[in-house]
């Protein structure tokens, strides 16, 4: 594999964008304010006596987590004061080549990051870069100024933490064919009108969460259990197209496994839908209709 942090004729920082763009969504659930780490890191890069940097990637690395472990505090405060539910930005993720993965990390499901909310910073930085992105804990402990072990302590302690926040399988490590099936078989309920079918899919303590930032309508808080997401989502697919001429529902890889995207028209991208499965039933949907959070897809 190419060091791509001394790629010939190469800005290192331009060579590892796509990786320190994938550190920052991880560590902060939004593309924004990701970008927004990205653009100061390329700042700082430009600044610095390149002559005194020995390993520019893993320099790179540590500018832009530091960028935005100070940037989860005050994130934490405005999701805080949110409109409804905050969920991350959804990403479409069609790429899942070896290559893609080494570049970029291990796939981080829309259900695991909305359970990262649920950790400190320091938590979230020491899960990420180890967990996701298999860095040795020698050079987090350096980013993060704590020693080796107390930066071992916190993986294990995100670790833990985000296994008892996503319980029943909400982690996203289902099988793939298990979550596939599952997903279709909601859409071919959802898009037939069959309650019982949709039933049939559901955990009966299922529970859908919506995003809508106050900007379009969507639930403010969670709906739970089966009978009544049913009759939410049967609604929602009778009003939106009724509404909407040119309506459709498509399948697309979200945050790197199957979900749905509700397409108003061409162009027009007017929801994206994830879910966690377990027991080969729908346990969690992630449903993101702020269109602010969608503008990077669109």
């Amino acid at each position: 594999m190419i060091d791509e942090g001394s790629a010939a004729g190469q800005d290192p920082f331009e060579v590892n964008r796509r990786y320190l763009g994938s550190v920052a969504y991880r560590l902060l659930g939004s593309v924004t304010d990701a970008e927004d780490a990205l653009q100061e890191a390329w700042l700082r890069w430009r600044a610095v006596d390149r002559t005194r940097v020995a390993d520019p990637r893993a320099y790179l690395t540590t500018v832009v987590t530091r960028l935005c472990y100070d940037q989860l505090g005050s994130a934490r405060a405005r999701r805080e004061a949110y409109y409804g539910e905050w969920l991350p930005e959804p990403l479409l993720t069609d790429d899942r080549t070896p290559d893609r993965l080494a570049e970029l990390g291990e796939e981080v499901s829309l259900a695991l990051l909305t359970v990262m909310e649920q950790l400190t910073p320091a938590e979230r930085a020491a899960f990420v870069l180890h967990d996701v992105f298999s860095i040795g804990f020698d050079e987090i402990a350096a980013t993060l100024d704590r020693t080796p072990d107390a930066a071992r302590q916190l993986a294990s302690r995100a670790r833990r933490r985000v296994r008892t926040g996503t319980g029943r399988g909400r982690n996203g490590r289902v099988d793939a064919a298990e979550h596939r099936q599952a997903v279709l078989a909601f859409a071919a309920a959802t898009t037939s009108g069959d309650i019982q079918a949709l039933l049939a899919v559901l955990d009966p303590d299922v529970v859908w969460h919506s995003d809508g930032g106050g900007i379009v309508s969507a639930a403010v808080r969670p709906i739970l259990g089966a009978d009544k997401v049913s009759r939410l989502v049967a609604g929602l697919v009778r009003k939106w197209t009724a509404q909407e001429q040119g309506a459709l529902i498509e399948f697309a890889q979200v945050n790197g496994e199957l979900g749905l995207l509700f397409q108003a028209g061409p162009g027009r991208l007017a929801g994206v839908v994830a879910f966690a499965v377990a027991d080969g039933r729908i346990a969690e949907a992630y449903v993101v209709v702020n269109p602010e959070k969608l503008a990077h897809l669109s």
